[in-house]
């Protein structure tokens, strides 16, 4: 065998309520109104309406904006 072998960790996907909280923190930490810049971002798709403090950013670039809409109207609407 000798040779490194690349494993893509199965089973490690963050689910998108941990992706929407943590980039909810780092707007919050950084004093600007989560919810605008998140609405910012999903109109526009623009991602510099998302802080790159503690990877915000890059993290909330995981999930597609459809993603992130699907997981805001399953939270909202779950009892209904």
């Amino acid at each position: 065998m000798g040779e490194t072998m690349k494993f893509d960790g199965i089973g490690n996907k963050v689910e998108p309520h941990e992706i929407i909280v943590e980039v909810y923190k780092a707007l919050k930490e950084k004093g600007y109104n989560p919810i605008s810049q998140f609405v910012g971002y999903v109109m526009s798709g623009d991602p510099t309406y998302i802080t790159s403090y503690n990877n915000a950013r890059s993290i909330i670039m995981k999930l597609e904006r459809d993603e992130l809409l699907e997981e805001l109207f399953k939270v909202y609407l779950k009892d209904e």
